[in-house]
């Protein structure tokens, strides 16, 4: 299925994956629109694709804020008359990770950016999406959902299983509409997120590390798919299994 004329809703696009995505699915015919918090990220990233001939807009909100992520959708609807796509990529650590040093700042801000968030994106466009019989949600987990540990935190590894359970629970609720749910669960990747770890990995680790653009070719891939296929789960990792205990912190 060509992504020629989607429309495609991207959080957290001014770095990482988000930027690596919206820049892949634009070349892909995707029109794109980007929420994040930092504008001038997002704007950049935004003008990068109409420079290269895409299509791009963008709006700088919070996704835990309910009525900026529901006024949005409700005003690209009105221009556009669609959401095809809906990546839930937004999200960060905390600078702390183990249980008893974690704060209830550090525990208020992931879940709001990982989770809450997603909910809040994903509530907002179903219901055009269930008007149309069809739709795609692609939610950005992590590896530390699925294994948890010191590298990733307590707090971070608890809000990222979440996530990949939400998306369980879409296909479920939703396996007779049209509605497709995939989540996508990297391992290391070298996106600036890295360089907020305890000990911030050296060059030569961070070179084994899946890069952001092999994250974005994975989730247009998804994307692309005939609606009637779907991928509810993919894990992208680094072939080489590098030793981080060096980098465990509080």
């Amino acid at each position: 299925m060509s992504l020629q004329n989607r429309v495609c809703i991207i959080t957290g696009g001014g770095s990482g994956i988000g930027k690596a995505t919206a820049i892949k699915m634009a070349s892909e015919g995707a029109n794109i629109v980007l929420f994040g918090r930092t504008v001038s990220k997002i704007a950049s990233v935004a003008d990068k694709i109409k420079d290269d001939g895409g299509s791009a807009t963008y709006y700088g909100i919070d996704v835990a804020n309910h009525s900026a992520v529901f006024d949005a959708v409700e005003e690209i609807l009105h221009d556009a008359g669609h959401i095809d796509i809906m990546v839930n990529n937004a999200g960060h650590s905390s600078p702390n990770r183990t249980l008893l040093t974690t704060t209830r700042e550090d525990i208020t801000s992931v879940v709001d950016s990982n989770l809450v968030g997603t909910i809040y994106c994903t509530q907002a466009v179903m219901p055009s999406m269930l008007e149309l019989d069809s739709g795609t949600i692609i939610n950005v987990s992590s590896l530390a959902g699925v294994k948890p540990g010191l590298l990733g935190g307590m707090i971070y590894s608890a809000v990222k299983a979440a996530v990949i359970n939400f998306t369980e629970f879409l296909n479920d609720e939703f396996k007779a509409t049209g509605i497709r749910a995939s989540v996508v669960i990297p391992g290391e990747v070298d996106t600036p997120i890295i360089d907020k770890r305890p000990v911030v990995p050296d060059t030569a680790a961070r070179a084994t590390m899946v890069e952001a653009e092999n994250v974005a070719e994975a989730i247009t891939l998804i994307a692309s798919l005939p609606q009637k296929s779907a991928v509810p789960e993919l894990i992208i990792k680094p072939t080489y299994d590098r030793d981080q205990s060096r980098e465990v912190g509080g």
